[in-house]
């Protein structure tokens, strides 16, 4: 079968008159997303890890156990709020204890040695001896729930990261601002919040 110029001429005249009729009602991105095959999407990896074969190099006091901030919260995505439970209605965020480390390590783990150390703790019923990490002066005071609850943080959206850095990424945790009065007021200015005296000091 044959088509003259002139029919195909009309042919194309319609297709480009249906495209724009298809374009008028769809849009114009819809109706080339619809010609188009659909392109795969890349997903972001999950975060790993990576192994550490030296620590001495580590910045941060080296604990008693060498509990892997990056591998807890940052590999296994675990909420800083799930260990330290007091964060939010406290001025300390405490630690966890005993119990909630068991409550993954009693099966997870076991042959990991620092895990073996965390066993041993608990079984003997000997509470872990913490090295403080972030250290500031006794007359300045830093109440974690006025900054964490969402009703008090005046639209502040404090993260922990603010203060203590990319935690989730830390294979030991070291001290990552250096939580001096300037740096304190600077961010105090910049969230419109108090700098009264007795905010901190009291």
């Amino acid at each position: 079968m044959t088509i003259d110029a002139g029919t195909a001429g009309r042919h194309a005249a319609r297709a480009l008159l249906l495209g724009v009729a298809v374009v008028g009602l769809v849009g114009p991105e819809r109706s080339v997303r619809a010609q188009q095959p659909p392109a795969q999407q890349q997903a972001t990896p999950p975060f790993e890890a990576p192994e550490i074969p030296d620590t001495a190099g580590l910045p941060g006091p080296r604990q008693p156990v060498f509990f892997r901030h990056d591998v807890h919260a940052g590999q296994y995505q675990i909420d800083c709020r799930y260990c330290h439970s007091s964060a939010e209605s406290a001025p300390y965020p405490g630690m966890p204890s005993m119990k909630t480390c068991m409550g993954c390590h009693l099966i997870a783990g076991a042959a990991i040695p620092e895990v073996q150390k965390v066993r041993e703790a608990a079984m003997s019923n000997q509470a872990i001896e913490w090295i403080k990490v972030h250290r500031m002066p006794p007359f300045v005071h830093f109440p974690h729930m006025r900054h964490l609850k969402r009703e008090t943080a005046v639209k502040a959206e404090i993260t922990c990261q603010t203060c203590h850095g990319q935690v989730e990424r830390m294979p030991q945790v070291y001290q990552f601002a250096s939580l001096k009065m300037g740096w304190c007021l600077d961010c105090h200015k910049k969230n419109k919040v108090t700098t009264d005296c007795t905010a901190c000091h009291y």
